[in-house]
């Protein structure tokens, strides 16, 4: 972009931070109110689950496209009409709720268009701020520090808002989903400006070509980061699933009651997305670090969870102490991709591990649904058992000296 860091406006990163803050919203919002759909919609705990899941299984496949359009064709030019698909959908899936005996299939279908809507929209801000601040690492730390933050505070905002819907009408968090993606178009469409002078759009073979070479030449670390992207949110959306559950069938907790007490691990996974946002910094011997600590906090403290299970305050505190790991590393995953690749290939690159992680959004709530039946303790050590072998992938094949000799040729 041509503009200049010291003539962004507040406006202009509160646009953007929109965007992951109203698409988590439009995914977590729904954990929430699962056994509600449930009984309403007379569905069983994994087809609840796949309410979440076919929401993500679309951005998986559509992310990448969206990446290479954005490049293609300019950030805004994707993200507008990607915002009116998750419009639509919502009203799809909220229309079909309110009005027909037997709305889940067309529940999926609404679901699917408004996962749609986030391939288009949700990855393509991470290499705006790439594009924005790409000659300040430092500035751009803290911004995807803050949209990071966006995101993790929309998880907080997300059980609290949806129970709270829910108990108006039950139907009313999918109307939601509409109304608050509105808000971000009209934001994205008047503060958000495209430069005046636009960059040489690169021809499909050429493009397909400094792909491979990205892989390439950077793929051990790409690969890497990744990985650390499914694993994370796979942890995270198959805990926060098995807490909704929990905190009803065991604990009694329902309702707008359960919605603040789901919000306890996800406000401190908000806290440690902010200050790790400010602290990282763009230096990469500080982002591998980080990774490694919260990793390894991450495996140490997962592995509790279902031992925890039938003690509340217990379960809380575990279940905070993964919020908090995975809520620092994140911002750290969001530096390292963002600030080592180049701009042409930058949204497309970004993409691909916008879609990695919402491979763990998707696969979470379905494999929790199957192993809370029988397989719970373990199924928890064996995430703890995949976060020790990821740290030890980090180690090994993110080197800092190589990567920036890369980025220098």
């Amino acid at each position: 972009m041509e503009k200049s860091v010291d003539k962004v406006s507040v406006w202009y990163i509160v646009s953007l931070a929109s965007i992951p803050l109203i698409m988590t919203l439009g995914n977590s919002m729904l954990i929430p109110v699962l056994p509600i759909l449930e009984d309403k919609v007379g569905i069983t705990s994994f087809q609840s689950s796949m309410i979440i899941t076919s929401y993500s299984v679309a951005a998986i496949f559509l992310i990448p496209i969206a990446g290479y359009l954005s490049d293609r064709f300019g950030r805004k030019m994707v993200i507008l009409p990607s915002l009116v698909l998750a419009l639509i959908g919502g009203l799809v899936a909220g229309f079909a709720s309110w009005k027909m005996e037997d709305p889940y299939t067309v529940i999926i279908i609404g679901r699917v268009l408004q996962g749609a809507g986030v391939a288009g929209a949700m990855p393509i801000v991470l290499p705006l701020v790439g594009d924005l601040f790409k000659d300040d690492g430092e500035k751009m730390s803290s911004v995807l520090g803050i949209i990071e933050t966006s995101n993790a505070f929309g998880k907080v905002l997300a059980p609290i808002l949806g129970s709270v819907f829910a108990a108006i009408l039950w139907f009313l968090p999918f109307f939601s989903i509409s109304a608050l993606s509105l808000i971000s178009i009209v934001l994205i469409f008047f503060f958000v400006k495209v430069p005046k002078e636009k960059d040489e759009r690169v021809k499909f073979k050429k493009f397909l070509d400094n792909t491979k070479k990205i892989f390439k030449t950077e793929g051990k670390w790409l690969y890497t980061v990744f990985l650390n992207g499914v694993l994370v949110m796979l942890i995270l959306f198959s805990m926060l699933f098995f807490l909704s559950e929990n905190l009803e069938k065991v604990h009694d907790i329902k309702g707008i009651k359960k919605g603040f007490v789901l919000a306890i691990p996800l406000l401190f996974f908000c806290i440690a997305s902010f200050v790790s946002g400010r602290k990282i910094k763009g230096n990469l011997t500080t982002i591998k670090k980080v990774m490694i600590v919260c990793l390894t906090a991450m495996s140490a403290s997962i592995i509790f969870v279902g031992f925890t299970s039938k003690k509340l305050i217990l379960l809380l505190v575990v279940t905070s102490a993964v919020g908090i790991a995975i809520g620092a590393l994140l911002p750290a995953l969001d530096a390292i991709i963002t600030e080592n690749i180049k701009k042409e290939l930058r949204g497309t690159v970004t993409s691909f591990y916008s879609s990695a992680r919402f491979i763990g959004v998707a696969a979470g709530p379905p494999i929790m649904s199957l192993a809370m039946k029988d397989f719970l303790k373990g199924s928890y050590i064996i995430a703890g058992v995949l976060g020790a072998i990821v740290t030890f992938i980090v180690f090994k094949f993110i080197n800092v000296d190589e990567i920036e000799s890369n980025e220098e040729t």
